[in-house]
């Protein structure tokens, strides 16, 4: 089965891609909590570099392929993950919905995913936001709220847990999540790269200022509305008493600082990303789908090289079988016990 993501053609049955250009759209289903819209990626030499190289290793040779099944033995053998993690220095999470799930932070992705009658799609794109700025704050504000009200959950603490732990042996971990909902923040990482966004950042219309937001509710005017119910009616708040910018006297019309539908990734973010993905000694996946691009991309690339990725999901994923490790099981149980202190370890 073949499908062109713009102007990247991926199979899924052989896992081969052909890379027409570096910029292309990427919209494909997934459960992939809190997060707003996978895209574009910007026309940059770095980042054409990162999927060129991805495409040219996962060509589907034969030799790759038994590569591919000698890996797959390994397949979550505890003992043998903890002496690549001993090993370790440079260490990249990727990071997804299944992380959130387990805080009990829904998906508004996919079959069933809907807030009142509408589906994410047709609320996180700019043009909804220009039809209906106080629609769209409602959606968003209900979705801060909620996330205000779930805690970090065992994976998140194992995961800051272990970034402070070995930063003070002078090891460093990194965060790349695809989640909007700062719950790695709040659980105490502190190297982190949000490719989409957050839901407790703003934008500036008029000024382009982007700033953290924490307020609850982040404007009186939304205090008390964005009820999911199918039967709650529009708020149809002002637009001149939604969110406004405060920086220097601006006054302009805010949004939430995420990446839309139809939007591209920030370039800075995925030159960080790029940077972080060439230096890692392991990659661990943990809670995504694997479906969703550009992440979907990250782990395999890391793989081609020769470094242990280490998939930590509820089941098997299209990329699975490229990984060295898989742990199957909600991340909460499998994480932490791969994270804690390894007998080797001086601190």
């Amino acid at each position: 089965m073949s499908q062109d993501y713009g102007n990247l053609q991926w199979s899924g049955h052989d896992h081969s891609c052909r890379l027409k250009s570096v910029r292309f759209t990427a919209v494909v289903g997934a459960n992939n909590a809190c997060c707003d819209i996978i895209t574009m990626i910007p026309r940059q030499l770095n980042t054409g570099r990162l999927i060129a190289r991805w495409c040219s290793r996962t060509s589907g040779n034969s030799g790759h392929r038994k590569d591919v099944v000698d890996m797959a033995r390994n397949a979550s053998d505890v003992s043998e993950f903890r002496k690549a993690f001993s090993k370790a220095k440079h260490i990249a999470v990727l990071t997804g919905a299944g992380v959130s799930a387990e805080s009990d932070v829904p998906t508004f992705r996919g079959a069933g995913g809907y807030w009142r009658k509408w589906q994410a799609q047709e609320l996180a794109t700019p043009e909804a936001f220009s039809r209906n700025p106080s629609r769209v704050w409602e959606f968003y504000h209900y979705r801060r709220e909620l996330v205000l009200s779930r805690s970090p959950n065992a994976a998140h603490r194992a995961i800051a847990e272990c970034e402070a732990r070995l930063s003070r042996q002078g090891r460093s971990v990194v965060v790349i999540t695809q989640n909007i909902d700062e719950l790695h923040r709040r659980a105490g990482s502190q190297n982190i790269l949000e490719i989409h966004g957050s839901l407790f950042k703003t934008r500036c219309m008029s000024c382009g200022n982007v700033a953290a937001n924490h307020k609850s509710p982040i404007c009186s005017a939304l205090g008390g509305k964005g009820a999911p119910d199918p039967n709650t009616s529009d708020a149809m708040i002002p637009v001149e008493d939604l969110p406004r910018c405060e920086n220097g006297g601006c006054n302009g019309l805010l949004r939430p600082h995420v990446v839309w539908f139809g939007e591209t990734l920030d370039s800075n973010i995925l030159t960080q990303v790029e940077k972080e993905l060439e230096i890692c000694d392991l990659c661990l996946v943990v809670g995504t789908s694997s479906v969703v691009y550009p992440a979907a991309m990250f782990a395999p690339q890391v793989a081609s090289r020769g470094v242990p990725v280490a998939e930590f999901n509820m089941e098997a994923t299209p990329a699975t079988n490229r990984f060295m490790f898989h742990f199957p099981g909600p991340c909460g149980t499998t994480l932490p016990p791969a994270l804690h202190r390894h007998e080797s370890e001086v601190i």
